[in-house]
Formats: structure tokens, C-alpha cells, sequence
């Protein structure tokens, strides 16, 4: 992973070898480009670090990059959901964990008091106090 500047500026970000490879298409590069020679075209290495972990419903993460005296690092942001957003994503989830299971309603089957529980507290789900940012979503029986 790498990160394109001007001027010492962030132009892009993540860059890869291939977009250097592309926006260069009359230099031909070695498979291993030096350190050096990418940093001639302000190209440098970005140090990865892991995304922190969030629910994807209620949350995004956004990526940066920083630089600092060791070079460039990966940067991570978190953003909560609007109220509109994250209740939109929960019903989302909800209505495909349903649908998962909407073979198990249907006038040939009969729907065991598990399944029915299961589907009810689905259904349920957007009474909880703490929706949708805090949800408890039943176990699948």
C-alpha cells in the first residue's frame, strides 16, 4: 500500500504499483521498484495498520493516511450512522435474516414454536429500547 503526494500534499491515497505503472506509461519500471525511485515520483510506502472493528450498520469507518516521523501510516475514523441510516441498515439485516427463514412459514411446513419465537423477536427487533444502535438479535434455532 502507498500513498501519492505533491508538494508533500496527499494526492492519493491508497495508490498502488499499478496506478504508478499506469499513470507512468512511458517508464518502464522493475518488478521490485526501490524505495528510491518511487520516492522520486512522491510515492511512498504506508504502514498498515488493522481497521478497528464497529458494526457496519450503525457505523463507518473511514481511512486516511498520516505522516509522521517514521514515514506514512494508515489512519482509521469512525462515524455513527444518522438515526435514519443506522434504522434503515438494522431493518435491512433484519428483513434478510426473515427472509432466510421464510421457507420454514409456508402452508407445507409446519412452523415449529422455535422458529416461530425467532421470527417474532425479528419482527420485534425495532421495539428494543436500545434500536438501533443497541440491538439483541435472537439466536437462529
Amino acid at each position: 500500500m502507498f500513498v501519492k503526494t505533491t508538494n508533500g500534499q496527499v494526492e492519493q491515497f491508497p495508490y498502488t504499483l499499478g496506478d504508478l505503472r499506469r499513470d507512468n506509461p512511458q517508464t518502464s519500471f522493475p518488478k521490485q521498484v526501490p524505495d528510491s525511485v518511487l520516492a522520486a515520483y512522491g510515492v511512498y510506502p504506508v504502514q498498515a495498520v488493522p481497521a478497528p472493528a464497529v458494526d457496519s450498520k450503525t457505523h463507518r469507518v473511514l481511512q486516511s493516511v498520516a505522516q509522521s516521523g517514521e514515514g506514512w501510516t494508515q489512519t482509521w475514523t469512525t462515524q455513527e450512522l444518522s438515526q435514519t441510516q443506522a434504522e434503515d441498515n438494522v431493518r435491512a439485516h433484519r428483513n434478510r435474516l426473515l427472509s432466510e427463514t421464510d421457507w420454514t412459514a409456508l402452508s407445507d411446513n409446519t412452523l415449529s414454536a422455535e422458529m416461530s419465537a425467532y421470527r417474532q423477536a425479528l419482527r420485534d427487533i425495532t421495539t428494543q429500547t436500545g434500536f438501533p444502535y443497541e440491538v439483541q438479535w435472537p439466536v437462529k434455532p
